[in-house]
Parts: C-alpha cells; structure tokens; sequence
C-alpha cells in the first residue's frame, strides 16, 4: 500500500509517495525550498506543490516542526511565521489540497515512528529517543515502543539558550564550526537529556545523519548507545505517511 507524505521543515518541504510494506519511498522525493515567511498560505501552497507534482489523489501524512495536537491544531512554531499558532492545519492543507483526506503529526514524531517500526529502533525495549538535527532540533521519545507526543526537547535550556540555538545543524553552520567543534555542544546536549531521561538508545536523525561518521566518534562519555538514523533525513515522509495510514480520516477502510 502506498500514502503520500510530507516533510515541513525550516528550510525545505519534501515529498512523496511511501511504500508502507517496505518502509521506504516509493518514488524519488521533490523538494522545494520553505518560503520565507513561511506563512499558513505561504507553505500550505509549497505543500501542494509537491504533492501536485506526483499528480497524488489519496490520503496525505503532512509533518509539522512544532507540537500538533488532534491531529489538526499547531500549538508551537518556533521555526516558522508565528501565524501557525491555533490553526487548524488539517482543514487548511486539505482544502489547498483539493479536499484530499489529511493527517498533520509532530515531524520528530513522524520521523521516530518511522525509525521504530522500520530503523534503527526497530526491535527496541526501554527508552529511545530520536533527535533530529537540522534548522532546530526535533524530538521522538519512546517508552518500551509507545511514543510519547510533542516532546520538543530542542528547547530545553543549554548555556543560557534553547538547545536548538546552540546545537542544531543549523548553528553549526550559522557559526562556522568543525565537525568536532559541533559534537562538543552536542555532547553536552546529549548528557543533559540522558540525565533527565536516562535513555538506552539515542537515533540521530535529520540532515546529519547522513555524515554520522564525521561527528559521532566525537561523542565521550555518553552511557547511552548513540546512532545515526537508517532512514536519514526521509524518516518524516516515511512517518507521516504511516500516521495518515492508521490515524487518518477512512483508515479503518484501509
């Protein structure tokens, strides 16, 4: 079985169809830059860019860098216009769909979904937390398998900071640093989140993943087992489209 899904990010909005039996994407994803002011109407209309570039007509898993709750309601947007605040994202991308049936999760979540049921958790008892590192930091906590929703550890308080203003990929960048230089704040991140919730498992998700190599032989004295994400920077897509499959309007039908 196929369904679309999504990835809003701060800084790009990817798409395409997910394999649900594999856990994987079914085609290659398209992907365009997040406008800015990534706006309600901005984005919804790059949404349905890329879901109109397949010519997709079924159900539609859309993540959001924020805590959705019901499914529909974007009560956070750290990452993106303010506006988002208290919309009804289900009704304003499905309408900007075409009335296409739409299912809007955390985009941490979603990506920790997909690594649990198909990644690198797969299999996995106790305490997993995914973070995802890319224009913040995203979070997916999980208790024996169940999720635990709406995390959004990127903002606990790290030298004086949400954490995500110090270690994202994206203050990597914004400051210039090493590989190792990053791992640094990284590692202080992380010993503070294993502190608070003593995990057996972290998955390191997002963008970075795909360079593990590069800064996890930095990572000292973390007690927890650290690894990249198998499902790299597509776990929201493939996420998002296994929340629409089981959570979505007509998914008892499916």
């Amino acid at each position: 079985m196929q369904i679309f899904g999504v990835d809003i990010g701060g800084s790009g909005i990817k798409g395409a169809p997910v394999d649900l039996d594999r856990g994987d994407l079914a085609q290659e994803r398209h992907k365009i830059l997040t406008p800015h002011p990534a706006t309600p109407d901005a984005v919804a209309d790059g949404v349905r860019e890329v879901v109109g570039h397949f010519g997709w007509t079924g159900p539609v898993g859309i993540t959001f860098p924020g805590v959705v709750t019901g499914g529909a309601m974007i009560r956070t947007a750290a990452n993106v216009d303010k506006g988002w605040i208290d919309t009804d994202a289900r009704v304003l991308l499905g309408d900007r769909l075409g009335g296409l049936p739409v299912t809007v999760v955390n985009d941490a979540d979603a990506a920790g979904v997909a690594e649990m049921a198909f990644g690198a958790g797969r299999g996995r008892r106790g305490t997993v937390i995914l973070l995802t590192f890319g224009t913040g930091i995203g979070s997916a906590v999980f208790a024996d398998g169940v999720l635990v929703p709406n995390s959004e550890l990127g903002h606990l308080e790290l030298d004086g900071h949400d954490a995500e203003k110090r270690a994202s990929s994206k203050a990597k960048e914004d400051h210039d640093l090493s590989w190792e230089q990053w791992a640094q704040r990284v590692q202080k991140y992380l010993a503070h989140v294993e502190m608070l919730f003593s995990p057996e498992l972290f998955i390191i998700g997002g963008g970075v993943s795909r360079k593990a190599h590069k800064f996890l032989p930095h990572l000292q004295g973390i007690k927890a087992e650290i690894v990249p994400a198998q499902l790299q920077n597509n776990a929201g897509i493939v996420g998002a489209a296994m929340r629409a499959a089981t959570e979505g309007p007509g998914a008892a039908a499916r």
